[in-house]
């Protein structure tokens, strides 16, 4: 005889039941998308644990963060080529963060 199940356990296990008979019996595996959405909500309930989030606010920090670290690994290849290295190292990322024009963002210029 199975285990009693509450309700809703009860309910869970039924679509996974459903989504395994899906289609023409054969199981299809869903593409995963990365992001760095749960890392970005971890950091903002570090620093402002009462807010939240939309997926429209969550979607363009991750294109952010994506942004980001696209630039600077082309900057430490740039620096890797012009230094005549097949490896970038922690010494090109560094450099190509302080050479990286986006650490400016949000500063107000004094006229």
């Amino acid at each position: 005889m199975p285990p009693k199940t509450s309700g809703k356990a009860a309910k869970k296990a039924g679509k996974a039941q459903k989504n395994i008979s899906k289609g023409d019996g054969k199981k299809r595996k869903a593409k995963r998308k990365e992001s760095y959405a749960i890392y970005i909500y971890k950091v903002l309930k570090q620093v402002h644990p009462d807010t939240g989030v939309s997926s429209k606010a969550m979607s363009i920090m991750n294109s952010f963060v994506n942004d980001i670290f696209e630039r600077i690994a082309a900057e430490a290849s740039r620096l890797a080529h012009y230094n005549k290295r097949t490896t970038i190292t922690s010494r090109e990322i560094q450099t190509a963060v302080r050479l990286s024009p986006s650490r400016r963002v949000g500063q107000a210029r004094s006229v």
